[in-house]
């Protein structure tokens, strides 16, 4: 019997974890009264509200908050408007509008993309800086408002680690750096059975990436590897399930949880070339979920990465490829057994079905030059990353394998 059955999920833990202090579990949304309490207890009564247009409603999360405000009488100014692979003009936006407002603190409502920009927002409302310039430099600020994260996605973690990723629109630059951990978090699966199933394939696929690239990481660690190796069995388990059921709240209870750990996974030691090679990817082309360009990358990185780390991998990807037995000579079979595991959770696209051809290819490789950050993520692999294996990894992403 697997561990996972004794668990209520109906109980709320807390994780202490960076300076965040986390809610998990169903019902976990009920703890934002008291988090607005212990606002009030330190007189902060003017909070910024950072999210997307309207996901903080269908999911449900506005039905507890905005009574919660209310109850605590915490004004609140709303900016709703980060959209998927956000900008830096976003968070300068909502910025200006925290700065008018006076806010002491800020909300995040939402998945990576909101509680990214929320970071991004509470550093910036308290040092005199730009989002660009702040980007552009990579130079983690001193300080930052106060910062709640409501997640509302199983993807990428960010509502425990301390990154934040934006685009920089004319540049086609998206830029990841460490921002600043929220001061509390909410994990509540709840929140999460609204997610479509698009949402829900691609945020589970980026928390795999985040697992399989810290596993693999120079800088990794035993703990870093049996965090990965808990929540590539999660995922494997649970995603298939909840795509066919996507009310099923254990289900999801996993998901968010497998989620959550990679984010401390990729927080202690980082990640390295599909998240490198992926944001040359969403910045030239929005469109494309973030999960989903990890998808498409990670078969042909599996296979450029397989015989430095089989041994590693063998064990991270068994509820995945059972038959791998730690050879190099493995790396195609690898490669394919991901493939077709990604195809059978439904994620069937390959970077020519978003309209990318061979003739796109040497911009990416460009963009991933010249992207503060990139070439730093490159260097974190387990084999030293060349131009030409940036290029065939681009080339093989392309079309399937099979």
């Amino acid at each position: 019997m697997i561990w996972e059955s004794k668990i209520n999920i109906n109980k709320v833990f807390k994780l202490k974890y960076g300076g965040s202090n986390l809610y998990f579990g169903v019902g976990a949304i009920n703890k934002v009264g008291e988090i607005f309490r212990s606002l009030k207890d330190r007189k902060i009564s003017r909070l910024l509200i950072v999210t997307g247009s309207k996901s903080y409603k269908v999911c449900g999360a506005w039905d507890y908050v905005n009574p919660a405000l209310e109850e605590h009488n915490i004004q609140y100014v709303l900016y709703d408007k980060v959209s998927a692979n956000p900008t830096v003009d976003m968070v300068d936006e909502a910025v200006k509008i925290g700065k008018e407002f006076k806010a002491q603190a800020v909300l995040g409502i939402g998945g990576g993309s909101p509680i990214d920009t929320a970071k991004a927002v509470a550093a910036l409302l308290a040092v005199d800086k730009d989002a660009r310039e702040l980007f552009m430099k990579r130079e983690q600020p001193q300080s930052s408002l106060p910062l709640i994260s409501i997640n509302t996605t199983h993807g990428t973690g960010t509502e425990i680690d301390r990154y934040s990723v934006e685009t920089i629109s004319e540049k086609n630059y998206k830029i990841g750096m460490s921002l600043t951990y929220p001061e509390y978090s909410i994990d509540d699966p709840q929140l999460l059975i609204k997610l479509d199933g698009w949402q829900t394939i691609a945020t589970a696929v980026d928390a795999l990436n985040h697992v399989i690239e810290s596993a693999t990481n120079r800088n990794t660690t035993p703990f870093s590897i049996e965090l990965a190796q808990q929540a590539t069995s999660l995922v494997a388990r649970y995603l298939p399930t909840v795509i066919v059921d996507p009310e099923n709240l254990v289900a999801r209870y996993y998901l968010l949880y497998a989620s959550m750990i990679a984010g401390i996974a990729i927080d202690h030691v980082g990640t390295h070339i599909t998240h490198s090679l992926e944001h040359p990817l969403s910045a030239v082309k929005p469109e494309i979920p973030h999960g989903i360009g990890l998808g498409i990358l990670l078969p042909a990185m599996l296979k450029t990465i397989y015989p430095a780390v089989p041994e590693t991998l063998t064990e991270i990807l068994k509820p995945i490829v059972p038959e791998l037995g730690g050879r190099p000579g493995e790396a195609k079979t690898a490669a394919l057994r991901v493939e077709e595991w990604l195809y059978n959770v439904g994620l069937k696209k390959k970077l020519s079905d978003y309209k990318f051809t061979e003739s796109d290819i040497p911009e990416l490789v460009r963009l991933v030059k010249e992207t503060p950050g990139l070439l730093d993520g490159l260097k974190a692999a387990p084999i030293d990353v060349s131009i030409e294996d940036v290029v065939k990894i681009y080339q093989e992403s392309l079309h399937p394998f099979s």
